[in-house]
């Protein structure tokens, strides 16, 4: 055997405290399987006196991530603090110049600061790997990086956000409402310190950014990602989806176009019987579709101790094998700079309104959709006790340039009481 690779874990929390485990309990597994042993010198986090559930008295303790970053006994830097800056983008910044590879979970940082990060970490001969900040236990940065490396990639599209999906499906399965369902969800911890991470779209939209930079050679561009949360979703929406044959999901899709790279993170409608359809719970599935594997579906848990602790474990373990791989499948330096699209692929759309109940309101939307060059392919009107009655609207593909003219005409026409919703179908 080798020397042993050496471990600095900065951040003890959920996932840290799962990578710790893994190395004391499987320390005689690792090591066969890497060749080499795989431990642990130093680690650091807020408090050094909680109770975390597993021995650290093994190891070194440093209060400054940026300190631990630096130690001479410490050749990979495991990063699980999170943020886009402070401590963690300094403790990364000071492991690589003091050559170290990195190993992280931190989807913002990387969102935001990935291909400047890249280019250090490649100019100083290090690695920067992080499979764990990408849908949790699902080996997706793997895939897109290594088995998937032959193809062109046309499309990657997923449900990325457990806590999202959580609500979703839960609202739909009790017929909740959404507040009742997001209250649920923080009363069980599922949400973010800052909940409009996970119900805005942002946390799944990091993820998705990432992810469009890998397959598409472009350099990450997460300000570029259309972004809607799930807040505006009503329990109405659910049930009457799944009327048509539909479910809602928050659903992250990137594509390169002729117009430029799409990159959107929003409410979509699925068919109810395909694999994004079927998705229940906090479970995370991405699919990928390359010109010669044509469609690769994977489904596996988003978060939690154990699933983002082993995507943890498989990066160092790539790291101990001596396995070196450009941080985004490819040298930093040939990234591209994507145009973002203009517009986005034409689709078609959900619409729900409620329309006053007199003659000939349903004709003036209608028109308002022809004239504005839409086209319906089906249309729901629901009984109703009140005023006003629901409608729903399936159209046929259109784009959003003209279902933005539609929907600002709209409410002008003095037939529709609040704003219409529209929902792009995507399918799959």
């Amino acid at each position: 055997m080798t020397d042993p690779l050496r471990l600095g874990i900065a951040g003890l929390g959920t996932v840290g405290t799962g990578v710790v485990r893994i190395i004391r309990q499987k320390a005689k597994l690792l090591e066969a399987r890497a060749g080499r042993p795989v431990t642990i010198s130093a680690v650091s986090a807020r408090s050094k006196g909680k109770d975390r559930g597993v021995s650290l008295t093994d190891y070194a303790w440093e209060d400054d991530p940026v300190a631990l970053a630096q130690r001479d006994n410490v050749d990979v830097f495991v990063e699980l603090v999170g943020g886009d800056e402070g401590p963690a983008k300094d403790a990364v910044e000071a492991a690589i110049a003091a050559g170290k590879d990195v190993v992280t979970a931190n989807k913002a940082l990387l969102a935001h600061h990935g291909h400047a990060l890249a280019l250090a970490a490649e100019e100083a001969g290090r690695v920067i790997r992080f499979e764990a900040a990408v849908a949790g236990g699902i080996p997706v940065v793997k895939a897109l990086t290594e088995g998937l490396a032959g193809n062109d990639m046309t499309r990657v599209m997923g449900v990325m956000n457990g806590t999202c999906n959580y609500i979703l499906t839960r609202m739909q399965s009790a017929g909740l409402a959404y507040d009742e369902v997001f209250q649920e969800a923080s009363d069980l911890g599922y949400l973010e310190a800052d909940p409009q991470l996970d119900v805005g779209g942002i946390d799944a939209a990091h993820k998705l950014a990432l992810l469009a930079s890998i397959a598409f050679g472009t350099q990450v561009d997460f300000g570029a990602v259309e972004m809607e949360g799930i807040g505006a979703i009503t329990i109405e929406d659910i049930h009457h989806a799944a009327d048509m044959g539909y479910r809602i999901k928050l659903l992250g899709v990137a594509q390169m176009t002729g117009r430029g790279l799409e990159q959107r993170m929003t409410p979509c409608l699925v068919p109810s019987g395909s694999p994004l359809g079927t998705l229940e719970g906090g479970t995370n599935m991405v699919v990928l579709e390359g010109d010669n594997v044509e469609q690769v579906v994977l489904r596996g848990p988003g978060a939690g101790m154990g699933p983002t602790a082993s995507a943890v474990m498989s990066d160092v373990m790539d790291i101990a094998r001596g396995f070196r791989l450009p941080t985004f499948g490819q040298p930093a330096t040939t990234l591209e700079r994507a145009q973002p699209a203009a517009a986005g692929t034409p689709a078609p759309y959900y619409l729900r309104m409620s329309l006053v109940d007199k003659p000939g309101a349903l004709a003036k939307v209608a028109t308002a959709l022809g004239e504005a060059g839409i086209s319906i392919d089906r249309m729901r009107q629901y009984d109703h006790a009140g005023p006003d009655a629901p409608v729903l609207i399936v159209t046929h593909k259109t784009g959003r340039a003209e279902l933005a003219r539609a929907l600002d005409a709209i409410p002008g026409l003095g037939v529709v009481t609040g704003d219409p919703i529209a929902l792009r179908i995507e399918n799959i």
